[in-house]
């Protein structure tokens, strides 16, 4: 057994206690641990959290700086999402360079922005062809105690609803971040990442790093308020249509939860 890996004896536990429709914490199967929120954390972001899910942590920035559109997009700004799983954050993880697991955390939760197009790019053009704003959102794990998705996905939109966008200088064609004119372009969707895990027969949203271990697949979906805008799989094991769906009532339940709790955590 490797270096953190859960124990044959707790997995057969946690699958009981599943079976009886109860979890190892006392919660429901379709319940999140409890959410907190803390704003601000970063005097050089544009805007900033660190978000805890029970021991789960995570920090996430958003910053904006000057630069030139993409090829396919002359009028619009553009979106970089990095993450980093930190080597404190759990013993599993080694020093190096950014490995599979940090990759596709920020590409998961990189297409849910981009897909439910949260962000206007367009109002985020400067002058057509030359200059536009870039938004980095820039994710940073600090505890690993399982769900990261969720964890870092939330992060990234309430990053993205405290942000202020710096003063453009037309002398000197850079930012100004000594002032600010106001919030990022956002739309009126929320886009929260909902991953579901399946255990035998039984469904479960934001799993401990125990239960994640034992996981047969996994389901995150990008979704506001019932609008899907991403889906990634995770782990061999296929999901049948009747699952999909059932996993999908699951995200949406849970997504009116945690929107709900988000909002009270940011005003």
């Amino acid at each position: 057994m490797g270096i953190g890996v859960t124990s044959e004896v707790n997995a057969q536990r946690i699958r009981k206690y599943l079976a009886e429709g109860k979890r190892f914490d006392g919660r429901k199967p379709e319940q999140f641990r409890e959410l907190i929120i803390e704003k601000d954390v970063s005097k050089k972001a544009e805007g900033s959290v660190r978000v805890r899910l029970g021991k789960t942590e995570v920090i996430v920035g958003v910053k904006l700086d000057v630069g030139e559109p993409y090829p396919d997009s002359q009028d619009k700004g553009n979106l970089m999402v990095t993450a980093e799983i930190l080597p404190m954050s759990s013993e599993r993880v080694e020093l190096g360079p950014p490995k599979f697991d940090a990759i596709e955390l920020g590409r998961v939760i990189d297409r849910g922005i981009r897909e439910s197009k949260i962000i206007d790019l367009q109002k985020l053009c400067i002058e057509e062809g030359e200059k536009v704003w870039t938004v980095y959102i820039d994710i940073y794990t600090i505890n690993d105690d399982g769900n990261l998705f969720d964890a870092a996905g939330i992060g990234a939109l309430a990053a993205l609803k405290v942000a202020k966008v710096p003063k453009y200088d037309e002398e000197t064609v850079k930012a100004n971040y000594e002032e600010r004119t106001g919030e990022i372009p956002l739309n009126k969707v929320n886009p929260i990442p909902i991953t579901i895990h399946k255990i035998g027969d039984n469904f479960i949203v934001d799993p401990t790093r125990e239960e994640e271990d034992i996981s047969e697949t996994r389901l995150t979906i990008g979704i506001s308020d019932g609008v899907i805008s991403s889906m990634q799989k995770g782990n061999s094991r296929p999901l049948k249509v009747d699952e999909i769906m059932k996993a999908v009532d699951v995200a949406n339940s849970a997504w009116k939860d945690i929107f709900k709790n988000l909002e009270k955590l940011l005003k």
